[in-house]
Protein backbone atom coordinates (compact mmCIF):
# COMPACT_ATOMS: atom_id res chain seq x y z
CA UNK A 1 0.00 0.00 0.00
CA UNK A 2 2.93 2.34 0.65
CA UNK A 3 4.13 2.04 -2.95
CA UNK A 4 0.62 2.39 -4.38
CA UNK A 5 -0.07 5.53 -2.36
CA UNK A 6 3.31 7.04 -3.28
CA UNK A 7 2.88 6.26 -6.99
CA UNK A 8 -0.62 7.75 -7.16
CA UNK A 9 0.43 10.99 -5.48
CA UNK A 10 3.68 11.46 -7.42
CA UNK A 11 2.13 10.69 -10.81
CA UNK A 12 -0.88 12.89 -10.09
CA UNK A 13 1.12 15.97 -9.07
CA UNK A 14 3.60 15.67 -11.93
CA UNK A 15 0.84 15.13 -14.49
CA UNK A 16 -1.12 18.11 -13.19
CA UNK A 17 2.04 20.25 -13.28
CA UNK A 18 2.65 19.47 -16.95
CA UNK A 19 -1.00 19.71 -18.02
CA UNK A 20 -1.79 22.89 -16.11
CA UNK A 21 -4.52 21.33 -13.98
CA UNK A 22 -3.11 22.08 -10.53
CA UNK A 23 -6.24 23.99 -9.44
CA UNK A 24 -8.45 21.03 -10.38
CA UNK A 25 -6.04 18.80 -8.48
CA UNK A 26 -6.28 21.01 -5.40
CA UNK A 27 -10.07 21.07 -5.52
CA UNK A 28 -10.24 17.27 -5.97
CA UNK A 29 -7.85 16.72 -3.06
CA UNK A 30 -10.00 18.71 -0.65
CA UNK A 31 -13.25 17.22 -1.97
CA UNK A 32 -11.91 13.66 -1.73
CA UNK A 33 -10.84 14.19 1.88
CA UNK A 34 -14.33 15.36 2.81
CA UNK A 35 -15.93 12.52 0.87
CA UNK A 36 -13.79 9.90 2.59
CA UNK A 37 -14.69 11.20 6.05
CA UNK A 38 -18.38 11.45 5.11
CA UNK A 39 -18.29 7.90 3.78
CA UNK A 40 -16.78 6.53 6.99
CA UNK A 41 -19.33 8.39 9.11
CA UNK A 42 -22.21 7.24 6.90
CA UNK A 43 -21.16 3.66 7.58
CA UNK A 44 -21.84 4.02 11.31
CA UNK A 45 -25.57 3.42 10.96
CA UNK A 46 -25.11 0.42 8.66
CA UNK A 47 -22.34 -1.03 10.82
CA UNK A 48 -24.40 -0.64 13.99
CA UNK A 49 -27.47 -2.26 12.43
CA UNK A 50 -25.80 -5.25 10.79
CA UNK A 51 -23.30 -5.99 13.55
CA UNK A 52 -26.19 -5.92 15.99
CA UNK A 53 -28.11 -8.44 13.88
CA UNK A 54 -24.93 -10.48 13.53
CA UNK A 55 -24.80 -10.63 17.32
CA UNK A 56 -28.33 -12.08 17.39
CA UNK A 57 -27.33 -14.65 14.76
CA UNK A 58 -24.28 -15.65 16.78
CA UNK A 59 -26.13 -15.91 20.08
CA UNK A 60 -28.84 -18.02 18.44
CA UNK A 61 -26.25 -20.56 17.31
CA UNK A 62 -27.09 -20.01 13.65
CA UNK A 63 -23.46 -19.59 12.63
CA UNK A 64 -22.78 -23.21 13.40
CA UNK A 65 -25.84 -24.31 11.41
CA UNK A 66 -24.87 -22.21 8.39
CA UNK A 67 -21.27 -23.31 8.71
CA UNK A 68 -22.30 -26.97 8.59
CA UNK A 69 -24.39 -26.35 5.47
CA UNK A 70 -21.52 -24.89 3.43
CA UNK A 71 -18.78 -26.74 5.29
CA UNK A 72 -17.60 -28.85 2.29
CA UNK A 73 -16.79 -25.73 0.25
CA UNK A 74 -15.70 -23.24 2.89
CA UNK A 75 -13.43 -25.64 4.78
CA UNK A 76 -11.58 -26.43 1.58
CA UNK A 77 -11.19 -22.76 0.73
CA UNK A 78 -10.32 -21.72 4.30
CA UNK A 79 -8.71 -24.76 5.99
CA UNK A 80 -7.17 -22.59 8.73
CA UNK A 81 -10.59 -21.27 9.90
CA UNK A 82 -12.67 -23.64 12.09
CA UNK A 83 -16.09 -24.38 10.59
CA UNK A 84 -17.91 -23.12 13.72
CA UNK A 85 -15.80 -19.97 14.14
CA UNK A 86 -17.65 -16.62 13.94
CA UNK A 87 -15.39 -15.60 11.06
CA UNK A 88 -16.87 -18.36 8.91
CA UNK A 89 -20.43 -17.14 9.40
CA UNK A 90 -19.48 -13.51 8.76
CA UNK A 91 -17.66 -14.44 5.54
CA UNK A 92 -20.64 -16.45 4.33
CA UNK A 93 -23.03 -13.57 4.98
CA UNK A 94 -20.69 -11.09 3.30
CA UNK A 95 -20.27 -13.22 0.18
CA UNK A 96 -24.01 -13.95 0.00
CA UNK A 97 -24.89 -10.24 0.31
CA UNK A 98 -22.37 -9.34 -2.41
CA UNK A 99 -23.78 -11.99 -4.72
CA UNK A 100 -27.23 -10.45 -4.32
CA UNK A 101 -25.92 -6.94 -4.94
CA UNK A 102 -26.59 -5.79 -1.36
CA UNK A 103 -23.43 -3.75 -0.84
CA UNK A 104 -24.73 -1.91 2.24
CA UNK A 105 -25.33 -5.21 4.03
CA UNK A 106 -22.14 -6.85 2.74
CA UNK A 107 -19.71 -4.25 4.10
CA UNK A 108 -20.50 -4.63 7.83
CA UNK A 109 -20.32 -8.42 7.55
CA UNK A 110 -17.02 -8.11 5.69
CA UNK A 111 -15.58 -5.88 8.39
CA UNK A 112 -16.82 -8.29 11.04
CA UNK A 113 -15.24 -11.21 9.17
CA UNK A 114 -11.89 -9.42 9.07
CA UNK A 115 -12.07 -8.68 12.79
CA UNK A 116 -12.84 -12.34 13.54
CA UNK A 117 -10.10 -13.56 11.19
CA UNK A 118 -7.68 -11.32 13.05
CA UNK A 119 -8.37 -13.25 16.25
CA UNK A 120 -6.76 -16.23 14.51
CA UNK A 121 -3.80 -14.16 13.35
CA UNK A 122 -0.53 -14.90 15.11
CA UNK A 123 1.25 -11.97 13.43
CA UNK A 124 -0.80 -8.85 14.02
CA UNK A 125 -0.54 -6.34 11.20
CA UNK A 126 0.27 -9.05 8.66
CA UNK A 127 -2.40 -10.47 6.34
CA UNK A 128 -3.13 -14.16 6.80
CA UNK A 129 -3.83 -16.54 3.94
CA UNK A 130 -7.52 -16.52 4.89
CA UNK A 131 -7.65 -12.70 4.86
CA UNK A 132 -5.97 -12.56 1.45
CA UNK A 133 -8.32 -15.14 -0.05
CA UNK A 134 -11.40 -13.52 1.46
CA UNK A 135 -10.50 -10.12 0.00
CA UNK A 136 -9.59 -11.66 -3.36
CA UNK A 137 -13.08 -13.19 -3.50
CA UNK A 138 -14.59 -9.84 -2.50
CA UNK A 139 -12.75 -7.88 -5.16
CA UNK A 140 -13.63 -10.43 -7.84
CA UNK A 141 -17.19 -9.07 -7.64
CA UNK A 142 -19.07 -12.40 -7.66
CA UNK A 143 -22.63 -11.39 -8.58
CA UNK A 144 -25.85 -13.34 -9.11
CA UNK A 145 -28.24 -10.37 -9.16
CA UNK A 146 -26.54 -7.03 -9.99
CA UNK A 147 -29.68 -5.15 -9.03
CA UNK A 148 -28.02 -1.72 -8.91
CA UNK A 149 -26.75 -1.90 -12.49
CA UNK A 150 -30.08 -3.28 -13.72
CA UNK A 151 -31.84 -0.34 -12.09
CA UNK A 152 -29.52 2.18 -13.79
CA UNK A 153 -30.08 0.52 -17.17
CA UNK A 154 -33.84 0.66 -16.68
CA UNK A 155 -33.63 4.33 -15.65
CA UNK A 156 -31.94 5.29 -18.93
CA UNK A 157 -34.59 3.56 -21.02
CA UNK A 158 -33.18 0.10 -21.70
CA UNK A 159 -35.62 -2.39 -23.23
CA UNK A 160 -33.51 -5.24 -21.89
CA UNK A 161 -32.37 -3.92 -18.53
CA UNK A 162 -32.00 -7.40 -17.03
CA UNK A 163 -30.17 -8.81 -20.04
CA UNK A 164 -26.83 -8.46 -18.27
CA UNK A 165 -27.68 -10.83 -15.40
CA UNK A 166 -26.44 -14.07 -16.98
CA UNK A 167 -23.34 -12.51 -18.63
CA UNK A 168 -22.49 -10.74 -15.37
CA UNK A 169 -22.82 -13.96 -13.39
CA UNK A 170 -20.58 -15.86 -15.82
CA UNK A 171 -17.98 -13.09 -16.01
CA UNK A 172 -17.84 -12.60 -12.24
CA UNK A 173 -17.70 -16.37 -11.67
CA UNK A 174 -14.69 -16.60 -13.97
CA UNK A 175 -13.07 -13.67 -12.18
CA UNK A 176 -13.71 -15.32 -8.81
CA UNK A 177 -12.15 -18.61 -9.92
CA UNK A 178 -9.08 -16.72 -11.14
CA UNK A 179 -8.86 -14.82 -7.84
CA UNK A 180 -9.07 -18.02 -5.77
CA UNK A 181 -6.46 -19.79 -7.88
CA UNK A 182 -4.14 -16.77 -7.76
CA UNK A 183 -4.47 -16.45 -3.98
CA UNK A 184 -3.82 -20.16 -3.43
CA UNK A 185 -0.78 -20.21 -5.74
CA UNK A 186 0.78 -16.95 -4.57
CA UNK A 187 0.54 -17.78 -0.87
CA UNK A 188 3.13 -20.51 -1.44
CA UNK A 189 5.71 -18.17 -2.97
CA UNK A 190 8.67 -17.36 -0.74
CA UNK A 191 8.46 -13.66 -1.55
CA UNK A 192 5.00 -13.55 0.07
CA UNK A 193 5.85 -15.70 3.09
CA UNK A 194 4.59 -14.65 6.50
CA UNK A 195 8.11 -14.71 7.91
CA UNK A 196 9.22 -11.93 5.54
CA UNK A 197 6.31 -9.70 6.52
CA UNK A 198 6.52 -9.07 10.25
CA UNK A 199 7.15 -10.22 13.79
CA UNK A 200 5.00 -12.58 15.86
CA UNK A 201 2.53 -10.95 18.22
CA UNK A 202 3.27 -12.23 21.72
CA UNK A 203 -0.39 -11.77 22.68
CA UNK A 204 -1.74 -14.01 19.90
CA UNK A 205 -2.43 -16.89 22.29
CA UNK A 206 -4.45 -14.59 24.54
CA UNK A 207 -6.51 -13.35 21.59
CA UNK A 208 -7.30 -16.95 20.64
CA UNK A 209 -8.29 -17.82 24.20
CA UNK A 210 -10.65 -14.83 24.42
CA UNK A 211 -12.25 -15.73 21.08
CA UNK A 212 -12.72 -19.39 22.06
CA UNK A 213 -14.35 -18.34 25.33
CA UNK A 214 -16.76 -16.01 23.52
CA UNK A 215 -17.70 -18.77 21.07
CA UNK A 216 -18.37 -21.27 23.87
CA UNK A 217 -20.55 -18.71 25.64
CA UNK A 218 -22.60 -18.06 22.50
CA UNK A 219 -23.14 -21.79 21.91
CA UNK A 220 -24.14 -22.29 25.54
CA UNK A 221 -26.73 -19.53 25.30
CA UNK A 222 -28.18 -21.17 22.18
CA UNK A 223 -28.53 -24.63 23.74
CA UNK A 224 -32.19 -25.12 24.70
CA UNK A 225 -34.45 -27.96 25.73
CA UNK A 226 -37.46 -28.51 23.46
CA UNK A 227 -39.84 -27.97 26.37
CA UNK A 228 -38.36 -24.60 27.29
CA UNK A 229 -38.61 -23.18 23.76
CA UNK A 230 -41.77 -24.88 22.45
CA UNK A 231 -44.08 -21.86 22.56
CA UNK A 232 -41.37 -19.61 21.18
CA UNK A 233 -40.80 -21.97 18.25
CA UNK A 234 -44.54 -22.03 17.59
CA UNK A 235 -44.65 -18.22 17.61
CA UNK A 236 -41.67 -18.09 15.23
CA UNK A 237 -43.34 -20.44 12.76
CA UNK A 238 -46.55 -18.43 12.99
CA UNK A 239 -44.71 -15.22 12.03
CA UNK A 240 -42.90 -16.91 9.15
CA UNK A 241 -46.14 -18.48 7.92
CA UNK A 242 -47.84 -15.08 7.95
CA UNK A 243 -44.93 -13.70 5.92
CA UNK A 244 -45.31 -16.52 3.40
CA UNK A 245 -49.04 -15.78 3.03
CA UNK A 246 -48.27 -12.10 2.40
CA UNK A 247 -45.70 -13.11 -0.21
CA UNK A 248 -48.15 -15.35 -2.06
CA UNK A 249 -50.83 -12.63 -2.01
CA UNK A 250 -48.36 -10.14 -3.43
CA UNK A 251 -47.39 -12.49 -6.28
CA UNK A 252 -51.03 -13.25 -7.12
CA UNK A 253 -51.90 -9.55 -7.14
CA UNK A 254 -49.01 -8.92 -9.54
CA UNK A 255 -50.29 -11.50 -12.09
CA UNK A 256 -47.63 -14.08 -11.38
CA UNK A 257 -43.88 -14.11 -10.65
CA UNK A 258 -42.63 -12.07 -13.61
CA UNK A 259 -39.03 -10.92 -13.63
CA UNK A 260 -39.97 -7.35 -12.78
CA UNK A 261 -42.05 -8.57 -9.84
CA UNK A 262 -39.22 -10.75 -8.54
CA UNK A 263 -36.69 -7.96 -9.01
CA UNK A 264 -38.88 -5.46 -7.17
CA UNK A 265 -39.40 -7.92 -4.33
CA UNK A 266 -35.71 -8.68 -4.04
CA UNK A 267 -34.99 -4.97 -3.93
CA UNK A 268 -37.74 -4.01 -1.49
CA UNK A 269 -38.42 -7.15 0.52
CA UNK A 270 -35.09 -8.87 1.00
CA UNK A 271 -33.56 -6.75 3.76
CA UNK A 272 -36.71 -6.38 5.92
CA UNK A 273 -37.45 -10.09 5.56
CA UNK A 274 -33.87 -10.97 6.50
CA UNK A 275 -34.09 -8.81 9.62
CA UNK A 276 -37.44 -10.38 10.52
CA UNK A 277 -36.11 -13.92 10.11
CA UNK A 278 -33.01 -13.20 12.24
CA UNK A 279 -35.01 -11.61 15.05
CA UNK A 280 -37.80 -14.20 15.13
CA UNK A 281 -35.47 -17.21 14.93
CA UNK A 282 -33.35 -15.69 17.70
CA UNK A 283 -36.50 -15.23 19.77
CA UNK A 284 -37.50 -18.84 19.09
CA UNK A 285 -34.16 -19.98 20.46
CA UNK A 286 -34.61 -17.97 23.66
CA UNK A 287 -32.10 -15.29 22.79
CA UNK A 288 -32.66 -11.89 24.36
CA UNK A 289 -32.64 -10.32 20.94
CA UNK A 290 -32.53 -6.67 21.97
CA UNK A 291 -29.71 -7.18 24.47
CA UNK A 292 -27.75 -9.29 21.99
CA UNK A 293 -28.28 -6.62 19.32
CA UNK A 294 -27.05 -3.77 21.55
CA UNK A 295 -24.01 -5.70 22.79
CA UNK A 296 -22.81 -6.48 19.28
CA UNK A 297 -23.78 -3.12 17.74
CA UNK A 298 -21.38 -1.23 20.02
CA UNK A 299 -18.53 -2.38 17.81
CA UNK A 300 -19.85 -0.39 14.83
CA UNK A 301 -18.82 3.09 15.92
CA UNK A 302 -15.27 2.15 16.90
CA UNK A 303 -14.74 0.30 13.64
CA UNK A 304 -15.86 3.27 11.56
CA UNK A 305 -13.58 5.65 13.47
CA UNK A 306 -10.66 3.26 12.95
CA UNK A 307 -11.00 3.17 9.17
CA UNK A 308 -11.19 6.95 8.60
CA UNK A 309 -7.41 7.52 8.16
CA UNK A 310 -7.13 4.60 5.72
CA UNK A 311 -10.08 5.77 3.63
CA UNK A 312 -8.92 9.39 3.56
CA UNK A 313 -5.42 8.43 2.43
CA UNK A 314 -6.48 6.10 -0.39
CA UNK A 315 -9.53 8.02 -1.66
CA UNK A 316 -7.60 11.31 -1.75
CA UNK A 317 -4.82 9.65 -3.77
CA UNK A 318 -7.37 8.18 -6.20
CA UNK A 319 -9.21 11.51 -6.50
CA UNK A 320 -5.92 13.24 -7.31
CA UNK A 321 -5.12 10.62 -9.95
CA UNK A 322 -8.41 11.22 -11.73
CA UNK A 323 -8.40 15.02 -11.46
CA UNK A 324 -4.82 15.40 -12.70
CA UNK A 325 -5.59 13.85 -16.07
CA UNK A 326 -3.35 10.85 -15.40
CA UNK A 327 -6.30 8.52 -16.00
CA UNK A 328 -6.79 9.87 -19.52
CA UNK A 329 -3.07 9.50 -20.23
CA UNK A 330 -3.16 5.90 -19.03
CA UNK A 331 -6.19 5.14 -21.23
CA UNK A 332 -4.42 6.56 -24.28
CA UNK A 333 -1.31 4.51 -23.57
CA UNK A 334 -3.19 1.24 -23.09
CA UNK A 335 -5.57 1.55 -26.04
CA UNK A 336 -3.09 0.18 -28.63
CA UNK A 337 -2.37 -2.78 -26.34
CA UNK A 338 -5.99 -3.88 -25.88
CA UNK A 339 -7.10 -3.20 -29.45
CA UNK A 340 -5.77 -6.59 -30.75
CA UNK A 341 -7.92 -8.34 -28.13
CA UNK A 342 -11.03 -6.75 -29.54
CA UNK A 343 -11.59 -4.71 -26.38
CA UNK A 344 -13.31 -1.42 -27.34
CA UNK A 345 -11.29 1.64 -26.43
CA UNK A 346 -14.53 3.33 -25.31
CA UNK A 347 -14.92 0.72 -22.53
CA UNK A 348 -11.34 1.01 -21.29
CA UNK A 349 -12.10 3.88 -18.86
CA UNK A 350 -14.65 1.64 -17.14
CA UNK A 351 -12.15 -1.23 -16.79
CA UNK A 352 -9.56 1.14 -15.31
CA UNK A 353 -11.76 3.23 -13.02
CA UNK A 354 -13.77 0.32 -11.55
CA UNK A 355 -10.96 -0.95 -9.25
CA UNK A 356 -10.34 2.62 -8.08
CA UNK A 357 -13.75 4.19 -7.49
CA UNK A 358 -17.30 2.86 -7.31
CA UNK A 359 -18.87 6.29 -7.76
CA UNK A 360 -16.48 7.06 -10.61
CA UNK A 361 -17.37 3.79 -12.31
CA UNK A 362 -21.07 4.57 -11.94
CA UNK A 363 -20.54 7.95 -13.57
CA UNK A 364 -18.54 6.41 -16.44
CA UNK A 365 -21.19 3.73 -16.98
CA UNK A 366 -24.06 6.22 -16.92
CA UNK A 367 -22.31 8.45 -19.45
CA UNK A 368 -21.57 5.48 -21.74
CA UNK A 369 -25.18 4.27 -21.57
CA UNK A 370 -26.47 7.73 -22.50
CA UNK A 371 -23.91 8.21 -25.27
CA UNK A 372 -23.96 4.80 -26.97
CA UNK A 373 -27.33 3.45 -25.78
CA UNK A 374 -27.98 0.94 -22.98
CA UNK A 375 -28.85 -1.84 -25.44
CA UNK A 376 -25.82 -1.35 -27.68
CA UNK A 377 -22.91 -3.77 -27.44
CA UNK A 378 -20.86 -1.14 -25.60
CA UNK A 379 -23.78 -0.50 -23.25
CA UNK A 380 -23.98 -4.18 -22.38
CA UNK A 381 -20.21 -4.39 -21.93
CA UNK A 382 -19.78 -1.46 -19.53
CA UNK A 383 -22.82 -2.65 -17.57
CA UNK A 384 -21.39 -6.16 -17.26
CA UNK A 385 -17.99 -4.85 -16.17
CA UNK A 386 -19.58 -2.62 -13.55
CA UNK A 387 -21.89 -5.34 -12.26
CA UNK A 388 -19.28 -8.10 -12.15
CA UNK A 389 -16.23 -6.33 -10.71
CA UNK A 390 -15.42 -4.47 -7.50
CA UNK A 391 -13.54 -1.40 -6.21
CA UNK A 392 -10.32 -3.16 -5.26
CA UNK A 393 -8.40 -0.37 -3.56
CA UNK A 394 -11.42 0.82 -1.60
CA UNK A 395 -11.99 -2.73 -0.32
CA UNK A 396 -8.34 -3.17 0.63
CA UNK A 397 -8.17 0.17 2.44
CA UNK A 398 -11.48 -0.41 4.21
CA UNK A 399 -11.05 -4.01 5.35
CA UNK A 400 -7.34 -3.96 6.13
CA UNK A 401 -7.76 -0.62 7.86
CA UNK A 402 -10.37 -2.12 10.17
CA UNK A 403 -7.83 -4.60 11.58
CA UNK A 404 -4.72 -2.44 11.20
CA UNK A 405 -3.07 -4.71 8.62
CA UNK A 406 -0.12 -3.03 6.93
CA UNK A 407 1.65 -6.00 5.30
CA UNK A 408 -0.73 -7.29 2.60
CA UNK A 409 1.58 -10.07 1.36
CA UNK A 410 0.02 -11.56 -1.82
CA UNK A 411 -3.42 -9.97 -1.42
CA UNK A 412 -2.93 -7.15 -3.92
CA UNK A 413 -1.45 -9.47 -6.56
CA UNK A 414 -4.43 -11.85 -6.28
CA UNK A 415 -6.86 -8.92 -6.48
CA UNK A 416 -5.12 -7.55 -9.57
CA UNK A 417 -5.55 -10.95 -11.24
CA UNK A 418 -9.29 -10.67 -10.54
CA UNK A 419 -9.29 -7.09 -11.89
CA UNK A 420 -7.71 -8.29 -15.14
CA UNK A 421 -9.93 -11.36 -15.46
CA UNK A 422 -13.14 -9.40 -14.85
CA UNK A 423 -13.17 -7.14 -17.94
CA UNK A 424 -11.78 -9.88 -20.18
CA UNK A 425 -14.46 -12.32 -19.02
CA UNK A 426 -17.09 -9.63 -19.47
CA UNK A 427 -15.91 -9.05 -23.04
CA UNK A 428 -16.10 -12.77 -23.85
CA UNK A 429 -19.54 -13.13 -22.29
CA UNK A 430 -20.94 -10.05 -24.04
CA UNK A 431 -19.56 -11.07 -27.42
CA UNK A 432 -21.13 -14.50 -26.96
CA UNK A 433 -24.55 -13.23 -25.82
CA UNK A 434 -24.86 -9.94 -27.71
CA UNK A 435 -22.65 -10.21 -30.79
CA UNK A 436 -23.41 -13.75 -31.93
CA UNK A 437 -19.79 -14.85 -31.68
CA UNK A 438 -19.26 -18.49 -30.58
CA UNK A 439 -17.21 -18.75 -27.39
CA UNK A 440 -14.57 -21.08 -28.86
CA UNK A 441 -13.95 -18.64 -31.72
CA UNK A 442 -13.53 -15.82 -29.20
CA UNK A 443 -11.08 -17.83 -27.12
CA UNK A 444 -9.08 -18.69 -30.21
CA UNK A 445 -9.00 -15.13 -31.53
Amino acid sequence: MNWIFLALVVVSVLTAAFTGSMQQLTDATLASGRSAADLALSLIGQMTLWLGLFGVVREAGLLKSVGNFVKPVMTRLFPEVPADHPAMGAMIMNIAANMLGLGNAATPFGLKAMAELDTLNERKGVATNAMALFLAINTSGMAVLPLGVVAVRAAVGSKDAAGIIVPTFLASACSTVCAVLAAKLLQRRAIFSVERAGAVDVDAARHKAIDAEALQKAEALATLTPEAARWRVAATWAVLLALLVALVRHLLAADGPTFETVRAMLSGWLLPVLILVIVTVGFGRQVKVYEAFIAAAKEGFQTCVTIIPFLVGMLVAIGMFRASGAMEVLVSALTPLVAPLGFPAEALPMALIRPLSGSGALAVMSEALKTYGPDSFLGYLVSTINGGTETTFYVLALYFGAVQVKAMRHTLAACVVADLAGPISALLACRFFFAGVPLMMIAGA
